[in-house]
């Protein structure tokens, strides 16, 4: 097949980026015992952490400008493909049994939509106008904050996503693996993880993968702390869709409290099930409507709550 300019040129900024590098000491891995690929991917792996604590500043600034949106009433919106378009959606589905996030409140979105989860879709990551017309659906206003995700930092997916959401000045962050990238670039918060050559020659769902989900469940979970959706370490607003969240529920109470079992299942049951509704009325011996009014006025903070309880 004859290579085009645009082909020539994609080629020669790939061979530009670290995450595309080739690793010739590595040439002959499909020759080495599985244990020694096995070794060798492990302390490749190992390397993640510090890649991710080197961007810490810069990741926990994105937080505090996420959480001060959503504590408007704004949304999170991760924007990326392949990979990373995966890993974003994969954050976002697990907010609302961990969190209670409302329906919508972060959001997921992958490039070719939904059936890209499972399957490639052809040329929906080098398109800019996809993305925009993804934000565009979702009604994105500045009160949001957009996400855009992609390993190498050039995605035109992520990267138009975050131009679009900066136009009509929503919040922007850009998660890139790769040191002076067009996604950094383009957002108002950069966040560049180098993680370096991969074990197999561009394979990003690797090092690169990790070092995005690490940095996801940062965003994710620390602005949901700041958000008063933990009181300490412990899932105060946790959903309880199933038996094992059921059972969970319990022990948060308990270790929240101290309570006994009867006098748990009776907060619960004055709560209508829900858990941090549970603890205030045991911690600050009021009942149900009062510890709804309680948070309500808090905005939904547990310890802001309990002390104008014990005011």
């Amino acid at each position: 097949m004859t290579s085009t300019p645009h082909h020539l040129d994609l080629r020669s900024q790939l061979e530009t980026m670290t995450t595309e590098a080739f690793r010739p000491e590595l040439a002959e891995i499909d020759r080495m015992s599985t244990l020694d690929i096995a070794r060798a991917m492990n302390g490749e792996d190992s390397t993640v952490p510090a890649a991710v604590a080197a961007r810490l500043p810069e990741i926990s600034a994105a937080v505090d400008a996420i959480a001060a949106r959503m504590s408007r009433g704004g949304r999170l919106v991760y924007a990326g493909a392949g990979t990373a378009g995966r890993l974003g959606v994969l954050d976002a589905s697990e907010c609302p049994p961990t969190f209670n996030t409302r329906p919508g409140q972060v959001v997921g979105l992958i490039a070719g939509g939904p059936e890209a989860m499972v399957t490639s879709v052809e040329g929906a990551e080098d398109s800019a106008g996809l993305a925009r017309a993804d934000l565009d659906a979702l009604g994105l206003t500045a009160d949001d904050a957009v996400v855009g995700v992609s390993a190498s930092g050039r995605t035109p997916y992520a990267v138009g996503a975050v131009e679009h959401a900066r136009a009509l000045g929503a919040l922007t962050v850009g998660l890139a693996c790769n040191a002076g990238s067009a996604l950094a670039a383009a957002a108002e918060h950069g966040i560049e993880v180098v993680t370096g050559p991969e074990l197999i020659t561009g394979s990003t769902r690797l090092k690169a993968g990790t070092a995005q989900k690490l940095v996801l469940n940062m965003l994710s979970t620390i602005t949901m702390i700041r958000l008063g959706k933990t009181y300490g370490n412990l899932m105060v607003d946790v959903r309880a869709s199933n038996e094992k969240l059921r059972a969970r529920s319990r022990r948060i109470v308990s270790l929240a409290t101290g309570a006994g079992d009867a006098e748990i299942e009776r907060a619960l049951a004055a709560t209508d099930g829900e858990v941090k509704h549970a603890i205030l009325t045991l911690l600050a011996d009021v009942d149900g409507p009062t510890a709804a009014r309680l948070l309500a006025d808090s905005d939904g903070h547990l310890r802001a709550a309990l002390a104008a309880a014990n005011g």
